[in-house]
């Protein structure tokens, strides 16, 4: 094998290295906003973090389909899903405050935000997406890097797993009939979602119940 080929290794494995930093910034905020946000409102927002970064094969992969030469400098301007976090909750309204909370960090650049919790695509898939630039601190200095967050409910969660298996399994043809139950599937997670949210609710009117003073001498 020739040095030129070597050294480019050695420049991918670099460069990726640096996305690795990317996700331990992102997974440390999160952490210490859940954290602040348990110990103000006794309610913890994030259930799960997960992250990942793809791998040298999907991204070249990716690449080539969008008809793009690969090199390093066309994955940072062109592929936003190096480095993916996907966060869960128990509530879709907790979605909204992770993504407030993410919105509001100054060191963090908004990049995009597709909202296929409010506008699921036509499968039934949920999930707000974001892509954020957060900033790696080398010993050259700061830079930033892209990372794509995810962020759904544990129910909308389990229904992408399946999906995302599904899809692989008939190489993206998926039949109809499996089609269709999937479709009814990602409803039925819908009505349990907004089930949950109105049990919580009547959960904390009991308690602001029980905490008005008695009007009876």
């Amino acid at each position: 094998m020739t040095n030129d080929f070597h050294a480019r290794i050695e420049e991918w494995k670099n460069f990726l290295f640096i996305y690795k930093f990317a996700l331990d910034e992102i997974n440390t905020k999160l952490t210490i906003l859940n954290d602040e946000f348990q110990f103000v409102h006794h309610h913890n927002p994030i259930e799960h973090v997960k992250s990942r970064i793809k791998s040298p094969e999907s991204i070249m992969d990716k690449l080539q389909r969008k008809g793009l030469e690969v090199t390093t400098e066309n994955v940072k301007d062109h592929i936003n899903d190096i480095a993916g976090v996907r966060v869960t909750c128990s509530f879709t309204t907790d979605i909204y405050k992770i993504y407030e909370m993410i919105k509001s960090q100054d060191d963090i650049r908004l990049i995009d935000v597709k909202d296929y919790v409010e506008n699921p695509k036509p499968n039934g898939y949920k999930s707000l997406h974001l892509i954020v630039e957060i900033p790696v601190f080398l010993s050259k200095g700061p830079e930033y890097m892209r990372v794509e967050i995810q962020i759904r409910t544990i129910a909308m969660d389990f229904w992408a797993s399946l999906e995302h298996k599904i899809y692989y399994k008939f190489e993206g043809e998926i039949p109809e009939k499996l089609s269709n139950e999937l479709k009814e599937a990602a409803d039925i997670v819908h009505y349990l979602d907004a089930k949950m949210i109105r049990i919580k609710d009547e959960v904390n009117e009991f308690k602001e119940l029980e905490k008005e003073p008695s009007n009876l001498l």
